[in-house]
């Protein structure tokens, strides 16, 4: 029976980074078809049940909401260069992708279709960039891999992510079987905390002010980079 981590980079390494042009929904379908053909039922069941604990505590619905003032941060990039959220806001509005790592394949599915998105969302006049608890080299390693033309920040501990009501612990049943298949999160993050931020994205004004969010408890449901696009189109 393959692993789940040689299911996850085999059914990367097929598709052509960066290049997929269909909806975000149909991309998620085939790689939850490819978990559902790979992955052990009582492997798939441990995931299920850790998502059903997590939206127990109803995680997504305590977030920073629309209207709330977005705290200001500065987090290195890719290249470990300092990226001020105050510096992207004075030349525009600004997409934040709160993602868990380049390990798991949900998130790379959402960066690459971003990827896709990115000249709309500049020349709709704002900035996006992604923030994560990975490490500056996998960060560095990821956007390489997949061509990202924005930046990917790296949130260490998780500060950032907890300050948007994003962090949380992995669940001990889910811990074990991400080591099992070789997703060493105190490797990937540099921590032993095994914290993760759920996913979450946020559309900030000028001013700061949270004019969108999303967020699940669920990874595998993330808002389409259409939708996005036609925020940041609308007229304000």
């Amino acid at each position: 029976m393959s692993s789940w981590a040689d299911m996850k980079w085999r059914s990367l390494e097929e598709s052509s980074p960066g290049l997929d042009a269909r909806p975000l929904r149909e991309i998620y379908a085939e790689r939850k078809e490819l978990i559902a053909r790979y992955v052990p039922p009582e492997t798939q069941a441990i995931h299920t049940q850790a998502v059903a604990e997590l939206k127990a505590r109803h995680l997504a619905t305590n977030i920073l909401p629309v209207g709330a003032k977005a705290p200001a941060f500065e987090l290195p990039d890719h290249n470990g260069k300092t990226v001020s959220s105050t510096d992207l806001l004075f030349t525009g509005r600004l997409v934040l992708c709160f993602i868990r790592g380049r390990w798991c394949p949900f998130c790379v599915g959402q960066m690459e279709a971003m990827n896709l998105a990115f000249p709309k969302i500049e020349q709709a006049r704002a900035s996006l960039v992604t923030i994560s608890p990975q490490t500056v080299k996998q960060s560095f390693f990821m956007h390489d891999q997949h061509k990202m033309r924005f930046p990917l920040l790296s949130d260490a501990g998780n500060k950032v992510a907890r300050q948007f009501g994003l962090s949380y612990r992995v669940p001990s049943m889910q811990e074990a079987v991400y080591r099992q298949a070789f997703v060493n999160l105190p490797f990937t993050n540099g921590d032993e905390s095994w914290e993760l931020p759920i996913p979450a994205t946020y559309i900030l004004d000028q001013d700061g002010t949270v004019l969108y969010a999303s967020a699940d408890e669920d990874y595998t449901e993330r808002p389409e980079p259409t939708e996005i696009v036609g925020i940041l189109q609308s007229p304000a």
